[in-house]
């Protein structure tokens, strides 16, 4: 089974040597969504509410580019530099997705690219 690249230019281009997904039979890997504008290729301004949505937002696009939806997603990565800020990212993530939920982690990091607050990584099923 090969692996299917997925881009799309309505999400971020990948900063390094990944594509934005990857499709491989009827399941496809989401890389890692940080609040990138797609436009400016900058993070974008406020609190991390502000940067989860961006970030759903550039997930969904990429879900979209795959050929489906967010209500496909059987699996996501949540990553916070401050896990205080969970309750936040949790109000955002019901503006998105809708029971039954997708299965989760969430996980709190020193660090992410480009100094963000939040990144988001999923596994869409299609079909």
């Amino acid at each position: 089974m090969n692996r299917t690249p997925i881009n799309t230019d309505q999400a971020p281009a990948a900063i390094g040597p990944y594509s934005q997904a990857v499709m491989m039979g009827q399941t496809v890997y989401l890389s890692g969504q940080i609040p990138l504008d797609p436009a400016t290729g900058g993070i974008v301004a406020g609190d991390v509410a502000a940067q989860a949505r961006r970030s759903f937002d550039n997930l969904k696009a990429v879900c979209e580019a795959a050929g489906g939806s967010l209500d496909q997603v059987a699996r996501l990565g949540l990553y916070l530099t401050d896990l205080g800020e969970f309750a936040k990212v949790n109000e955002v993530m019901a503006e998105y997705f809708q029971a039954p939920y997708p299965a989760r982690s969430t996980i709190e990091v020193s660090g992410l690219p480009k100094g963000a607050a939040f990144e988001v990584d999923a596994v869409l099923v299609l079909g």
